[in-house]
């Protein structure tokens, strides 16, 4: 058996072969999965420079000025 003859290349195909090369590099790539959402109530350690009269005033209430700081924190940034 003889293979039949090629048939010659024609324009045609090779803008089809192109528009094939194209959009195989530009599809579109999968995205990153979504970053992950902050947990209510997990605290992260930061290290932050205040005046030294805001941190005295936050301190002089005893025990728990962080956590006041933070609410006060949380009620400026209107959380």
């Amino acid at each position: 058996m003889s293979q039949p003859p090629r048939r010659p290349r024609t324009l045609a195909d090779a803008r089809t072969e192109a528009e094939a090369a194209f959009k195989k590099t530009t599809t579109k790539v999968a995205e990153l999965p979504p970053k992950p959402v902050a947990i209510p109530g997990v605290k992260e350690m930061v290290s932050l420079r205040i005046d030294q009269d805001v941190l005295e005033y936050f301190q002089d209430g005893g025990p728990g000025w962080q956590d006041r700081i933070n609410e006060a924190l949380r009620k400026a940034a209107g959380k």
